[in-house]
């Protein structure tokens, strides 16, 4: 009896992934991203949570004022005097034995004060004296010399926990610089407005804002993908987005 041959090639199937399961991994995918940029940003967002509740209830909650110190004290310059801002910087940085730069500089030309618009002699008696003038036929008389204000350089040094402000005015042989020295928590609230604060900080900053944008929409994902009662989770977000628009609108019309 003849043997029937049989293939022994087995069959071609292409396995094509069901898609209950692709959703399966995609979400397990998000509960884990979502844990460990949670882990990331824990310890600032511990930082930032504390400061921001002392930064907005301080005055309704009556908490205590922030600890800190602040002496005034006037430093000679050296003759000549430092013609520069950026020379002025240098030398206040060494005189003053500070660890870097200055954070910013700001630099005020000179110009008339505020009050000679109104005084006599500014602008308005000026041209009432000289359209009287021209009525009459007389000379004009010369307007009174106007009152200028000298230019003025501010530095701002140090960090949260220390800052140096020193001002100068064009004209004086002395810097007014104020030190003013942060207790714990005053520390954390320059902290969390970046007072003082260097380059790297505003980009670890930046790294914590780019994980809260992704908890809330990893949020929302995981909860729409796991949670059968989306109404009452559809409800709450709405809920939350109308509230943070009627705030947005008080305060904007108010």
């Amino acid at each position: 009896m003849a043997a029937v041959p049989t293939s022994t090639a087995p069959s071609a199937r292409i396995a094509t992934p069901h898609p209950h399961h692709r959703r399966a991994a995609f979400v397990r995918w998000v509960r884990k991203t979502h844990g460990w940029f949670g882990l990331w940003g824990a310890i600032l967002g511990l930082t930032f949570g504390f400061s921001g509740i002392w930064l907005n209830h301080r005055a309704v909650l009556k908490l205590p004022p922030v600890a800190q110190a602040r002496a005034n004290s006037q430093l000679a310059l050296p003759d000549p005097a430092p013609a520069t801002p950026e020379a002025m910087a240098a030398w206040l940085q060494t005189a003053l034995q500070l660890g870097g730069p200055p954070n910013n500089t700001r630099v005020e030309a000179a110009r008339p004060v505020a009050w000679t618009e109104k005084a006599p002699g500014g602008k308005a008696e000026a041209g009432a004296h000289a359209a009287s003038a021209e009525a009459t036929g007389a000379t004009p008389t010369a307007a009174a010399p106007r009152l200028m204000q000298p230019a003025r350089w501010t530095f701002n040094f140090g960090g949260p926990h220390a800052a140096v402000q020193a001002e100068y005015w064009a004209g004086n042989r002395s810097v007014a610089v104020t030190t003013t020295s942060n207790g714990f928590v005053a520390t954390l609230t320059n902290m969390h407005k970046g007072t003082g604060m260097s380059v790297p900080w505003i980009l670890l900053v930046d790294t914590l804002a780019g994980s809260l944008i992704f908890l809330s929409i990893s949020g929302v994902i995981l909860w729409v993908q796991t949670n059968r009662r989306r109404t009452v989770g559809f409800s709450l977000l709405g809920l939350s987005v109308l509230v943070y628009a009627v705030v947005v609108l008080m305060r904007v019309q108010g």
